[in-house]
């Protein structure tokens, strides 16, 4: 720590260049901060108790590939299943294709297989004994400014109705609400009723998306998915049951590997980082070759001149991260404020911070090792005297 003052000396020399390559390095760890709350924020999905008790079964051939009602009774049936319910997915959207919603069709039973969310019993009973009713997120409600009793118009993306065509209209007989920001996701849900949806539509023809069941004990869920699975075994609907955190997974995958994006991204990120911090350093370090001669010259030894420039390089990386790293923790709980259940990033934890500072110690050393070398290799006559 003595040498500090010569290190921030070194570093601030020319302080619009470094001021510029500081602004380059707050931007790459913010962006890394927020794609690594993204990611843990979907990996964290379906990891509640509640969740852990669910297991969901799908086609084992597609996603997209629908299931027979006849299974339900089958599911039940079978040694550790509490309850069974299903769903389809509607694929809805409200006044223009773009504005997707999150809308299922689903199961009489449905709503109670979610703790999570909260009914008010006046608005569950209208819902029950509406056969054209809906129940929407309260967020989702307040987004598009609909009431209790409007009539909502939905462009279904997939269905059309017996007519042919895919506008539908729902009664809004109620609305549900989170119990946890958590799961704050439900309160962007769209759920009609599966028994409507499946009389109105000639496309589906008794069958369903996906079942999801609630085992009476987490400790037999890989037993009961696997007496699941042989439920259909060598059948036309051979069926895949994960847990309600693997499916949820495997279903974003289907749409978008998060984990393989966030890497591409921030590896593009950091090697552009390396070049141009690299670039700087050896810059700044080419500037100074006289100033090191004299270093050199009244006592510092070849390894003191060396951990200088390393000192210096990582401290540049630090001072950039940290700034960076702590705006995530500023912007992260605005963004999911924002983004109307859409996201619900978490704050910035241990293992963020602790990568975080890995990845500015690797590549404050990984810029610095060039510059370093060359300065410690310096020849005291030939930098004095300019070659």
């Amino acid at each position: 720590m003595k040498y500090l003052h010569l290190i921030w000396a070194a570093l601030f020399r020319r302080k619009t260049r470094t001021i510029l390559t500081l602004v380059s390095i707050v931007a790459a760890f913010l962006l890394f901060g927020l794609l690594d709350a993204v990611r843990i924020s979907f990996d964290d999905v379906g990891k509640s108790a509640n969740g852990a008790k669910r297991l969901q079964t799908g086609s084992r051939l597609s996603f997209i590939q629908t299931l027979p009602l006849s299974l339900e009774s089958r599911i039940a049936a079978v040694d550790g299943v509490e309850t069974v319910t299903y769903a389809n997915w509607f694929g809805g959207a409200y006044q223009d294709p773009h504005n997707q919603i999150f809308s299922f069709a689903v199961a009489p039973n449905y709503i109670d297989m979610y703790p999570e969310i909260s009914i008010s019993p006046e608005e569950r009973k209208a819902f029950d004994t509406t056969p054209n009713g809906a129940v929407v997120g309260a967020v989702l409600a307040q987004k598009y400014g609909w009431k209790v009793g409007d009539k909502i118009p939905l462009q279904s993306t997939i269905f059309p109705d017996k007519s042919g065509s895919k506008n539908w209209n729902f009664d809004l007989v109620g609305l549900i609400h989170s119990k946890d920001e958590k799961n704050s996701w439900y309160d962007q849900m769209f759920l009609l009723h599966w028994k409507n949806f499946d009389e109105t539509t000639p496309y589906n023809r008794g069958t369903v998306g996906w079942y999801v069941t609630r085992v009476t004990d987490p400790a037999s869920a890989d037993r009961v998915a696997k007496a699941i699975d042989g439920l259909s075994a060598n059948s036309d609907h051979e069926t895949k049951t994960q847990t309600e955190q693997a499916a949820m997974a495997s279903w974003m995958k289907n749409v978008a590997d998060i984990g393989l994006i966030v890497t591409s991204i921030m590896g593009a990120v950091f090697f552009t980082l390396l070049l141009l911090t690299g670039n700087t350093m050896m810059q700044a370090v080419r500037e100074r070759t006289s100033e090191l001669a004299v270093l050199k010259t009244i006592g510092f030894s070849n390894t003191s001149v060396l951990g200088l420039v390393l000192a210096e390089s990582i401290l540049l990386l630090l001072i950039g991260g940290l700034i960076g790293i702590g705006l995530v923790s500023l912007l992260a709980p605005a963004i999911t404020a924002n983004s109307n259940g859409m996201l619900n990033l978490p704050p910035v934890g241990l293992s963020s911070w602790l990568l975080g500072l890995a990845l500015m110690l690797a590549i404050g050393l990984v810029i610095g090792a060039l510059p370093a070398l060359r300065a410690m290799r310096l020849n005291i006559v030939d930098a004095l005297a300019g070659r």
